[in-house]
């Protein structure tokens, strides 16, 4: 086949005694850890797999925790590399690599067409393809308006407003940044407070995406992708930006890098030019999750609803400098999850 799936705790070839699957790569194929949607990415990695002949061997791992569960994947595996090409769904656990000096530089013609916000100046990761953290409201129970947002978030009763638990994922960016404003002295006694009054903590942001959709819940924070699947599904929805104290959005893209040491150094060159063209921001703009181009794009070939989240991607903060506050915050909140 052109393009395996190896899914979270299935098995290729042989199995690790912890049980997690192992995905053992042959010479001919080019071994991709995504923690991009599978449904949103599969259709891109197969388009790349027709253009080029190149077959791709993937694997995915869970909604919960798959940025942080691939990133320590990785970090496991240094010594005997599986992986060719990491595929993030954001940008800050991709960071988490560098200390372990597990990237490979590659500065190629995607690379250049991304905008020096997103992308490391040596070519380590580039981003691509952005998503938004968003509030997702029930419009059935709530004006989706700021002032209503800010009136049900700070309200004593929050067990009609629902998150993803905040230790993966965009959520655990989401709380880094807001650690980050002031060492987390503000996020510390929201949060305490935030669970005393009932907050609801799902596993993921499609999980909250149901619960608001569904009206168990009235609002929640997600991420446009799953905001645009209620959408699309018909349930009555709506959403605002996340605007950080500053007035900052939180612009989330994807990114992708090359593993050091592949002996598939070609074919993993060619697929991260591939990720980074505009016909795959195009593509991910174009598809269900109606991701956001960060490189220059025919505006007109964009869909309306993508056009109208550009001015918010301009308006993200910097993510380059959260490497301090991200490891502050997950101790925390690693510590606060034991109790």
């Amino acid at each position: 086949m052109p393009l395996l799936v190896l899914a979270a705790g299935c098995t290729d070839s042989a199995g690790s005694p912890s049980g997690e699957s192992v995905v053992t790569g042959s010479t001919g194929s080019l071994v991709v850890y995504c923690a991009h949607d599978q449904a949103f990415s599969d259709p891109i990695l197969a388009r790349f797999t027709r253009q080029t002949g190149i077959e791709v061997r993937v694997r995915h791992d869970t909604e919960a925790t798959k940025s942080l569960g691939l990133v320590n994947r990785l970090i496991r595996e240094k010594s005997v590399p599986v992986c060719d090409v990491f595929w993030n769904n954001q940008v800050l656990t991709t960071t988490d690599l560098l200390p372990h000096d597990l990237l490979a530089g590659y500065r190629g013609s995607g690379w250049r067409r991304i905008p020096d916000a997103y992308k490391d100046p040596d070519g380590r990761w580039c981003g691509f393809a952005a998503r938004l953290r968003v509030w997702i409201v029930n419009t059935e129970a709530m004006p989706a308006t700021h002032d209503a947002v800010e009136a049900a978030s700070s309200g004593i009763d929050l067990s009609r407003m629902a998150i993803a638990r905040p230790l993966f994922g965009t959520t655990l960016t989401h709380y880094c940044l807001l650690w980050h404003a002031d060492a987390g002295t503000t996020l510390k006694t929201w949060h305490a407070e935030a669970r005393r009054r009932g907050l609801v903590e799902v596993p993921g942001n499609s999980a909250v995406k149901n619960l608001v959709a569904r009206g168990t819940c009235d609002l929640g924070w997600t991420d446009t992708d799953d905001f645009f699947v209620g959408l699309d599904d018909g349930h009555p929805v709506a959403m605002l930006p996340v605007r950080l104290p500053g007035g900052q959005t939180i612009c989330m893209p994807n990114s992708v890098a090359i593993i050091r040491g592949t002996p598939r150094i070609s074919e993993a060159r060619r697929l991260v030019d591939f990720l980074l063209s505009e016909q795959t921001e195009l593509d991910l703009a174009r598809s269900a999750s109606r991701q956001v181009p960060l490189g220059t794009t025919d505006e007109a070939s964009l869909p309306a609803e993508v056009r109208r989240l550009r001015p918010l991607v301009l308006e993200g903060i910097d993510l380059s400098e959260l490497e301090a506050s991200r490891t502050a915050c997950l101790a925390w909140l690693r510590s606060e999850y034991k109790r």
